[in-house]
């Protein structure tokens, strides 16, 4: 194994199978590898091939780590690899490329996907993220390529007469060992043929001569999702390291990460492969905390049980306590509706409900302790405010714990509550009683409750 944990010799690796999106009458091939918690897909700039993929043990490395972090949808763009090709007679517009993302979301069922791009990909990646920002997830992007001729805001981009001599070259040696200056060695043959089955040379050609006016530094402020940008500090192609340093000053809140390519070795990254794949796993973990948090909300949670429920059950028989809890159910969820409270779950004899107000909770729960005395039921709650977060679907997290360990405390016909609840209704008119200190089992520290006094 060489230091970057990539095998010594080319060998085929296990590949998944290739599928095809399409967008309209043009097909486009993408492949699926692992299954995290999020969607990445990657977009290979200046060679892309998802079949030779696996045939560059650099490059299935790298692929295989950035999988460990989530479901790998690994994609050829328009006009690349196994997708449709371009001819020198047509090249499509930037913006169908970005209809390209969609279809393939589309084929793997993906509503949002963190996107990473390299080098001139990262013109189509920038340009989804600004038009589809509730599909994009997050943005990576790799040595980008925000234009190709020098601007005002770009003066050290290659020329035209650079640019060129750069088609001129494609025409006569893409494919061949002269398009690339390396040392003979199987690594250097493997990417000769990589280079002629991601593109043929006169539909590069017309490519590179179609996109050469393509500016997207206008779009750069308009992004805003989470990015992440890498900078070659050894930049091997056309694309100098400045050129990510200022996309990543005019995306708002972007992060940069610089890395040397040791000049190219390796072709493409490779030498920073495993840093890059480090550094984004830590970035999607990031996203994903932040993404939980937004999910959190301060409410007040109210729980709800019968009293020696399997006492009476046994004295009334089956169908007379279930007839019983029905109108228990019914002259709660009535309260509940009274009281703009959000019932949650109904657990056996008891209720789970929020609320986005703890003296409402409050009231409620006193009135549900009322209300079933008439039906010869005597009930408990308990009531908590705090932070609750959406988990599947559900509510849940500490609040949701510390509710649950104060309604287990009341006695028949008491309304237990949080010393939180206590401070936050004050002023209300609600009296209580101090309960002393309390250790909830599974809950850190003491906790102060209180019981309302119905005086």
């Amino acid at each position: 194994m060489r230091r970057d944990g990539a095998p010594t010799t080319i060998t085929a690796v296990e590949r998944p199978e290739t599928r095809f999106a399409w967008n309209g009458d043009v097909s486009l091939a993408y492949q699926v590898l692992g299954g995290g918690p999020a969607d990445l897909i990657y977009l290979q700039g200046y060679c892309s091939q998802v079949d030779m993929n696996w045939e560059s043990p650099y490059l299935a490395h790298f692929l295989r780590g950035l999988a460990r972090h989530a479901r790998l949808i690994v994609t050829d763009r328009r006009g690349w690899g196994c997708s449709e090709r371009f001819s020198p007679g047509y090249v499509p517009d930037v913006d169908i490329l970005t209809d390209d993302i969609l279809a393939v979301m589309g084929a793997v069922g993906s509503e949002r996907a963190s996107i990473l791009a390299t080098y001139e990909s990262t013109i189509v990646a920038s340009l989804f993220a600004a038009v589809y920002p509730e599909r994009t997830r997050s943005l990576t992007l790799v040595d980008p390529q925000v234009t190709y001729l020098p601007t005002d805001q770009t003066p050290w981009m290659p020329t035209l007469a650079r640019w060129q001599e750069q088609i001129r070259l494609v025409r006569e040696t893409w494919g061949t060992r002269d398009w690339w200056d390396s040392p003979p060695g199987t690594e250097a043959e493997w990417f000769s043929r990589y280079t002629r089955a991601s593109a043929a040379p006169g539909g590069l050609a017309a490519e590179l001569s179609s996109y050469l006016e393509t500016d997207i530094c206008a779009v750069l402020p308009l992004i805003q999702v989470p990015t992440l940008v890498f900078v070659d500090t050894d930049s091997f192609y056309e694309v100098p390291p400045e050129t990510g340093r200022y996309a990543a000053s005019k995306i708002p809140g972007a992060r940069v990460v610089e890395h040397s390519s040791q000049g190219g070795h390796h072709f493409h990254w490779y030498a920073r492969g495993d840093a890059i794949v480090e550094e984004l796993g830590t970035f999607l973990a990031q996203i994903r905390e932040e993404e939980a948090s937004f999910d959190r909300v301060l409410a007040t949670v109210l729980f709800t049980d019968i009293v020696q429920s399997t006492q009476r059950a046994s004295e009334l028989g089956d169908t007379r306590w279930r007839e019983l809890v029905e109108r228990h159910h019914a002259t709660t969820r009535a309260l509940l509706a009274r009281y703009r409270g959000n019932e949650i779950d109904t657990a056996g004899d008891g209720f789970f409900a929020s609320f986005d107000g703890p003296a409402r909770a409050v009231r409620c729960a006193m009135a549900i302790v009322d209300a079933v005395r008439s039906l010869e039921l005597e009930v408990r709650a308990g009531v908590h405010t705090g932070e609750v977060e959406t988990i599947d679907g559900k509510v849940g997290g500490l609040a949701v714990n510390i509710g649950a360990r104060v309604v287990g405390m009341a006695g028949p016909s008491e309304v237990l509550v949080s010393q939180t609840v206590k401070d936050l209704v004050a002023g209300s008119g609600i009296v209580f009683v101090n309960r002393g200190l309390h250790q909830l089992k599974g809950v850190p520290d003491e906790w102060h409750v209180y019981s309302v006094d119905w005086e």
